[in-house]
């Protein structure tokens, strides 16, 4: 065993995508230590992805006070990249549904201004590339607050300014652009989106996000309306229809703001992720690669970080196990994705919060028995 590539996404709630790592290069190296290990802590575009990649790449984090979803002070964070150029951001440091305590959800007056802080914080930083993840958030007006924080004017028909939040999309009368931050132009921006939900309609933003996000039947009405408005007003001032673009209703409808406003193109983020981390790169001469999450199952083929990697690591030929601290009947689905074996670290019937607490001694213990097995094998 040569060279092996360890690439996990977190295990959430638990330990972060670079600790899964560590346990399982621990694991390995007590019945492989002549190997080398080259570990790349995975995202796809979710919580954790600043922290996976900055720990990738030997970044760092910054942080900054900015607008929260309710107009408050938060202080939220964005990475800066070991390449020193390129930002990633998760929008949900900002505007995100976390932030807010349920009683006081509202979609109609949230806003993803603090959002906007965020992306422009990072511009004075000389960065020419953004990665953006948008799940996770509490708004929903079509990343209007963010076009705002970036120097967009929302004008009313007394050309004022709109206030925060979808409640207040129907009031726009004219978009001026004349003061967007002319940086965006320079900048490659990219965003992790892993739903293709447009922007209105019975699929879009309001109708199938809006109730998590605290919206009665009446909001939703008044959200999917407001946002169709709002569309409307993009096409005419800026040229752009961005109602049924696949994954315009993400996050509430940041994802057709992110196109109107800064051009940016939408991806799957483990797509992003795997780029970024230059995961291809490393998987060359490797022997073998290990990746996993929390839990394995028939969604983990869709977008997921393990099959993400898979897929990768196919192009090269080379066996793919994953470890999981659960997995479920149908994860045998995974077999046809690339991924050739299924472990989860559970040792026995042990409550969830034994598991959470125990994970690293688990996956640590589960790693260094593949390896024994592995080992037995030759």
């Amino acid at each position: 065993m040569k060279k092996i590539v360890i690439a996990p996404d977190s295990f959430k709630e638990s330990l972060n995508a670079l600790e899964v790592a560590n346990a399982i290069e621990k694991g390995f190296k007590e019945v492989y230590p002549e190997a080398t290990f080259v570990k790349i802590p995975m995202a796809d575009g979710g919580e954790g992805t600043v922290q996976s990649l900055v720990d990738a790449t030997n970044g760092r984090i910054i942080t900054k006070n900015v607008t929260g979803p309710l107009g408050e002070d938060v202080e939220a964070f964005f990475g800066i990249l070991g390449d020193g150029k390129t930002a990633v951001i998760e929008m949900a440091a900002a505007s995100g549904l976390h932030l807010i305590p349920p009683q006081k959800r509202n979609p109609l007056i949230t806003t993803t201004w603090g959002t906007g802080e965020l992306i422009r914080s990072a511009l004075d930083y000389g960065i020419d590339h953004i990665i953006i993840g948008i799940g996770g958030s509490a708004t929903n007006d079509g990343g209007a607050g963010m076009a705002q924080a970036l120097g967009a004017k929302l004008l009313d028909e007394s050309g004022k300014q709109i206030n925060y939040g979808g409640g207040n999309l129907d009031k726009l009368s004219a978009i001026d652009i004349s003061e967007l931050d002319q940086r965006l132009q320079k900048v490659k921006l990219e965003v992790a989106c892993d739903v293709d939900n447009p922007l209105v309609g019975p699929q879009g933003a309001s109708a199938v996000y809006g109730p998590q996000k605290g919206a009665t039947p009446e909001m939703i009405t008044i959200l999917d309306k407001n946002l169709s408005h709002y569309a409307g007003v993009i096409e005419r001032d800026l040229g752009q229809d961005v109602k049924n673009i696949p994954g315009s209703g993400a996050a509430g409808g940041l994802g057709a703001g992110l196109i109107a406003f800064t051009n940016a193109e939408l991806k799957t983020g483990v797509d992003i992720i795997i780029e970024a981390t230059k995961l291809s790169e490393q998987l060359k001469e490797a022997t073998l690669v290990i990746t996993g999450e929390g839990r394995i199952d028939a969604q983990t083929i869709y977008g997921k970080t393990p099959v993400g990697v898979a897929k990768t690591a196919k192009k090269y030929n080379l066996p793919v196990i994953a470890i999981a601290g659960s997995i479920s009947n149908d994860c045998h689905l995974v077999y046809e994705h690339g991924i050739d074996a299924v472990f989860s670290i559970t040792p026995g019937i042990i409550s969830l919060q034994e598991s959470l607490n125990n994970a690293s001694l688990y996956i640590y213990q589960t790693a260094k028995n593949i390896a024994k097995v592995i080992k037995l094998s030759k």
